[in-house]
């Protein structure tokens, strides 16, 4: 297929409107002239931030699983869960800026003096703020907060993305205390996404798409990887997000996450392509392979399986009580039956992962993973297969668990010439 206008067209007079209710699009015909795109519309997105009720929602629900795992505070640091529960959002360096949520109590935070002003402005939920100057220890400090607040079963979590250096100065202070891994608050809140959050990952997932499509209008012989990045970044501008796609073209295709020698783009290449964009907070991943000119028998070969690997994946995602482990095998199955087997020799990654405000988070589907599919769950759905020395095919489209079953934010390809629905 020789990727230009007219096929963009096509494509896009084929291609559904793809909207929760709170989600509306509305797009206008983008001309792209080589690397340059002109005319590019914002897209006009009912974007809804996440309401303080919903934070507040979700502190109450941490502090619930605090007190049934017996677990007496949770430490954070800033990053993804800091901003997921108190809508907080801080640089890290060598001294602690963190925060701490009692299972029963008020939120308090811990900084330098220095940094006081600041971090009060930032604070939304809770309203003391501990201080120490350069001279003391932020490890005795939190550790007397903690005290301060009770320990009756003498465990604390600790967000799993906390720098060690934390951990290990407060622990020495707090010899009683058990320190443990936070993933069971952490994780048992963000794992279940709110209908506000779907629908930011509806938006997500929609502009990535239109994006993808007016890169794949923009692709011209003798471009790289790197240019190819560039016209996808300046694509999510103009539609108005923030976001990236990457590629790799031809026999490099088959690295999953590429290879950094320039790749040079010409007739005949597979381009696998790999990216996404964020939505107040929250992403999309989508990956489309195609061809750029005609493709041969073999490509359309490997295409198809990959493709009925996704399609036998999500349809046992219908079924109740699917695990994350059987949605692997059924994937994985196929594949080798189709002979690009055994096992991980050439679908050498699991099948996905989980995606919220981070691309990658709880839970995977992969062996060893027996937990259900239950409703409010997002994952990526991408199975590939890559051969050296020719080259590499993924799909990828993420879902959401609704109660009546999985349901796609982006609609997979139908076919090696059809990379849009």
């Amino acid at each position: 297929m020789k990727l230009n206008r007219r096929s963009f067209v096509k494509w896009a007079s084929l291609s559904p409107a793809i909207a929760l209710p709170m989600i509306s699009c509305a797009t206008t015909e983008n001309e792209v002239e080589g690397k340059q795109i002109d005319g590019v519309k914002p897209l006009q997105l009912n974007v809804q931030p996440i309401s303080r009720e919903e934070r507040l929602s979700r502190i109450a629900k941490a502090q619930q699983l605090m007190q049934d795992q017996k677990i007496d505070a949770l430490f954070l640091e800033p990053g993804t869960s800091m901003k997921y529960f108190l809508d907080f959002d801080f640089f890290l360096s060598e001294r602690m800026v963190a925060a701490v949520i009692p299972a029963k109590g008020d939120i308090s935070y811990i900084c330098p003096q220095f940094e006081q002003d600041k971090v009060e402005e930032l604070v939304k939920f809770g309203n003391k703020v501990l201080t120490w100057d350069e001279h003391e220890s932020p490890y005795a400090l939190t550790a007397q907060l903690l005290r301060d607040l009770g320990t009756p079963n003498q465990k604390v979590a600790i967000e799993e993305r906390c720098r060690f250096f934390l951990y290990d100065g407060i622990k020495n202070e707090t010899a009683r205390i058990n320190f443990i891994n936070g993933d069971g608050v952490t994780a048992g809140c963000r794992m279940y996404k709110s209908p506000a959050e779907i629908a930011l990952m509806q938006a997500a997932n929609t502009a990535t798409l239109e994006a993808y499509k007016i890169l794949f209008d923009a692709l011209e012989e003798g471009i790289n990887q790197y240019d190819f990045r560039d016209i996808a970044s300046e694509a999510h501008r103009k539609l108005g997000f923030s976001g990236s796609i990457g590629a790799n073209f031809g026999e490099w295709s088959a690295f999953p996450h590429g290879s950094s020698k320039t790749q040079v783009l010409k007739p005949g290449d597979i381009v696998l392509a790999d990216g996404g964009c964020t939505v107040e907070g929250y992403k999309s991943d989508i990956s489309r392979t195609i061809v750029f000119g005609e493709h041969t028998e073999r490509h359309k070969e490997v295409w198809d399986v990959v493709k009925e690997a996704q399609t036998a994946a999500f349809e046992l995602a219908k079924q109740p009580g699917t695990t994350c482990e059987q949605m692997d095998a059924a994937a994985r199955s196929l594949i080798d039956q189709a002979g690009f087997g055994p096992d991980y020799k050439y679908f050498s990654h699991r099948l996905g992962h989980g995606i919220g405000m981070d691309g990658h988070e709880w839970t995977n589907l992969v062996r060893g993973n027996d937990t259900p599919l239950q409703t409010g769950m997002c994952f990526s759905n991408e199975p590939g297969i890559y051969i050296v020395g020719e080259f590499g095919v993924r799909l990828e489209d993420c879902f959401y668990m609704t109660e009546n079953g999985p349901q796609y934010f982006t609609q997979p390809s139908p076919g090696i010439d059809q990379p849009f629905a």
